[in-house]
This record gives structure tokens, C-alpha cells and sequence, in this order.
């Protein structure tokens, strides 16, 4: 059986010393900042003995955050974002092989845009429902590049890339197409993550450079995409030609923001670019003189 010290535990007062937040629970440890008699369940290790969740609170929201290397939030190094850009494609294909409805309602077509502009986004999240190696491609693409993209800038930024490279995607193929309601070419739907993964692929190799690292594989996967998308047949190249400007100009953007030393380099660089690909877009349809509001039969 075990007895505290002789002598008042408390320094002299000669009350038993309780936990400040259980004060039914007996302590003769103290937290090493406020001396405070802390119970095991409020007891937080530290350099030297232990401190209570208050002082560990505290000493929290003093701390400056962790950043990137690029001058996101560094988060706890696992891909949380990339892994959930996965599981949402992973969805989406599941449901448009149990029901055609939803390729119908998240692809993107010429003769849409202007009724339901978001398929230029949706269109990303979706992939052939005939054809599973497009969506095994396009994912194993994104987990191996998307994850070190991610850890390199933080999530807003990442999240900020990939979308808006999507979108460049979506609509430099847009440039392309008939938008006329009568001409069938212009209910050719598109869908797929591939402009996306393409902003990504350019975005590393402009980081990289910036870094002194070697980006001669990724360089290679770019240049044999390149070629695959004009021999098979179906391809979206210009989706894939969209996503890779606007990565690297956004990337430009990163690099010069870090260069600098001024993070809102970074936020004008993505802004201006996605700017750039609405004017785009709504040029394209001011263009057209028949209206585009018919939705897919």
C-alpha cells in the first residue's frame, strides 16, 4: 500500500491536491508549466514529465503552423485528398454501370453548356462505363502523381489545380466541337479525369524544375499519353492539351509565389488561369448563333 510523501503535498496548505478538471480524482503528479495536480486521463507527455490538456492547448494555438514547401497547410502526410478525388470517381462509375442515368446527367456535351455549365466539372468525376481500363488509368495516374502533388503544396492548393485544370480540360475540347443544337456532333458527350491528371502531370514537372529534381519519367508518360491519344481511337487529346497549359501555368504561378516569398502570387496565378478558361468557354458560345439549351433525348 502506497502513501503520498510526508509533509503537505499541496505545498503547505495541507488539502488533498485534486485534478482541476475531476475534482473527485486525487492527483500528486503536476503538469510541468502550471504546477497543477493533473489526473492520468488530463496528463499529456512532454520533454520533461508530463503536462495537463490545458498548458498543451495553449501552447498549440501559439504555434505557427506547418507549411509546405510551397506554403500550403502541410497535413499529416497521407494523401487524405487524392484518396478522396479516388473514392468519388470509384462511385460515380459504380453507379453509372448499375444506371445509365447518370453518365446521361454528369457527362458533358456541346450542346449542354449553357443550360448546365457544371457537367464541364461533373464530366471529371466520371468515367466510360464500357471501358473499366479508362477509369484504372486515369486513377492509377492520379494516385501516383496526385499524392506527391498534394504533400508538395497542401490540400487548398492541390484541390485548386486539379479543378481548375479539369475545367481547362473540359473546355479546351469544347473549343473544338460543333455547339449548334442541330448538328449531331454537338451531343458527343465527354467524360473522364485525364485533363485533370494532365495539369498534375505539368504541374510537377514545372515544380520539379523549380526544385532541381529530375522529371524525365514524367516527362516520358506525358509524351507516350500524347501519342496514344491521337493513334486510339476516342481520345479527348484536346482535353488532355487543356490540362496541361493550364497546369503549368498555374505551377509557374507556385514557383514565383515561393521564389518571392508572397503566397498571393500563387492564388492570382490560379485565379487568372480559370478566368482565362471561362472567357473561353463563354466566347465559344457567344460565337455559336443557335441557342444551346436542348438536354441530352
Amino acid at each position: 500500500m502506497s502513501q503520498p510523501p510526508s509533509g503537505a503535498p499541496d505545498g503547505g496548505s495541507g488539502d488533498v491536491p485534486v485534478c482541476p478538471r475531476h475534482p473527485d480524482r486525487v492527483s500528486y503528479i503536476r503538469c510541468q508549466r502550471c504546477r497543477r495536480p493533473v489526473c492520468p486521463e488530463c496528463q499529456r507527455s512532454a520533454a520533461v514529465g508530463v503536462q495537463c490538456v490545458d498548458c498543451v492547448r495553449e501552447q498549440a494555438k501559439g504555434e505557427r503552423p506547418q507549411v509546405t514547401i510551397f506554403g500550403g497547410r502541410a497535413g499529416d502526410g497521407r494523401p487524405m485528398l487524392t484518396m478522396g478525388i479516388i473514392a468519388i470517381c470509384a462511385v460515380v462509375w459504380v453507379a453509372e454501370l448499375l444506371s445509365p442515368r447518370v453518365f446521361q446527367e454528369v457527362a458533358f456535351a456541346p450542346a449542354l453548356g449553357t443550360a448546365e455549365p457544371w457537367r464541364l466539372i461533373t464530366s471529371a468525376f466520371a468515367h466510360s462505363p464500357n471501358q473499366p481500363m479508362h477509369i484504372l488509368f486515369n486513377m492509377l495516374a492520379l494516385w501516383l502523381v496526385g499524392g506527391y502533388l498534394e504533400r508538395m503544396l497542401g490540400w487548398a492548393r492541390y484541390l485548386a489545380v486539379y479543378l481548375v485544370a479539369a475545367l481547362a480540360g473540359s473546355v479546351t475540347w469544347l473549343l473544338f466541337q460543333p455547339v449548334d443544337p442541330y448538328d449531331p456532333g454537338a451531343y458527343v458527350p465527354v467524360v473522364g479525369a485525364s485533363g485533370a491528371v494532365f495539369g498534375l502531370f505539368a504541374a510537377v514537372i514545372v515544380l520539379n524544375r523549380h526544385l532541381g529534381r529530375d522529371s524525365s519519367s514524367m516527362i516520358a508518360t506525358i509524351g507516350i499519353n500524347a501519342v496514344i491519344g491521337f493513334v486510339v481511337p476516342n481520345v479527348a487529346w484536346e482535353a488532355h492539351l487543356g490540362g496541361l497549359v493550364a497546369g503549368a501555368l498555374m505551377a509557374l504561378a507556385l514557383a514565383l509565389s515561393r521564389s518571392r516569398r508572397q503566397p498571393a502570387i500563387a492564388w492570382v496565378g490560379i485565379g487568372a488561369t480559370l478566368l482565362v478558361v471561362l472567357a473561353l468557354a463563354v466566347g465559344k458560345y457567344a460565337m455559336s448563333s443557335a441557342p444551346v439549351l436542348t438536354p441530352f433525348a
